[in-house]
């Protein structure tokens, strides 16, 4: 009796080691399997087998993964104080080196972002940052996808999501584009003053020329004011017709 169960007690034990040597890897899921300590393969997708006790797997996920930038402080290159936070998109590409080239490919991804962060948008003004986003997202996903090529992970994408402020920079930011609008608003009016006398010279300049043109403006311009009933019109006199009336009456 004893001997048939420890006989039993043997077989499930060979039973349960034979089920944990065998692994279901998911279409995404690579693994990383390491014999008596050294790279033997990466396996998978779909059932492998791991020898107990001789092999160890790791297992990768080959999606793309979202990684949040925490808020990082920067100081631009105009030496304005912004806080700046991102978010990134990668993948690994390469399972063997995920594991074996970096402890914590995750980890050190988002430390490297971090940095990266404050060093790329340092070397721009506060209005690049601004007006230039995509530029700057641009440059920040070369920086990381170029530094994590030797950790098999490629960086598909960058994006920064906020931009923030003070209160006493935001009301400065205001104040320069008010006194802007400004700007653009007096030369907009100089420049209309400038058309409009130039306009108004060469309407004088063609009336000089005709001799009856400036009689024919005079007289258009009195039938204008006629058509309002309160208008007082006076017509101007020549000096040399008056003095012929005067004439006139001193003849007998």
């Amino acid at each position: 009796m004893g001997y048939e169960m420890s006989f039993i007690v043997l077989l499930v034990l060979l039973a349960g080691v034979v089920a944990s040597a065998f692994r279901i890897l998911r279409e995404y899921e690579r693994g990383v399997v390491f014999q008596l300590g050294r790279f033997w393969k990466v396996k998978g997708p779909g059932l492998i087998l791991v020898i107990p006790g001789l092999q160890q797997m790791v297992r990768v996920d080959l999606r793309t993964l979202v990684l949040d930038v925490p808020t990082q402080d920067v100081i631009s290159r105009d030496n304005v104080s912004v806080k700046v936070n991102a978010v990134i998109y990668y993948r690994v590409l390469d399972a063997q080196k995920a594991i074996i080239q970096v402890e914590d490919y995750h980890s050190a991804t988002s430390q490297l972002a971090q940095t990266t962060l404050r060093a790329v948008l340092g070397k721009h003004d506060l209005d690049d940052m601004l007006a230039e986003r995509e530029k700057l997202n641009g440059d920040i996903q070369q920086v990381l996808d170029a530094q994590t090529d030797a950790w098999g992970i490629k960086v598909a994408n960058v994006e920064i999501k906020h931009v923030d402020l003070d209160e006493s920079m935001i009301r400065a930011i205001a104040r320069q584009a008010e006194a802007e609008r400004e700007r653009r608003a007096k030369v907009i009016h100089a420049e209309g003053e400038l058309q409009a006398s130039e306009k108004l010279m060469q309407a004088a300049e063609m009336l000089g020329r005709q001799t009856g043109a400036m009689q024919l403006r005079y007289m258009q311009t009195l039938s204008n004011i006629a058509s309002d009933k309160n208008s007082t019109i006076v017509f101007p006199l020549p000096i040399e017709l008056l003095q012929g009336l005067k004439n006139l009456d001193r003849k007998p």
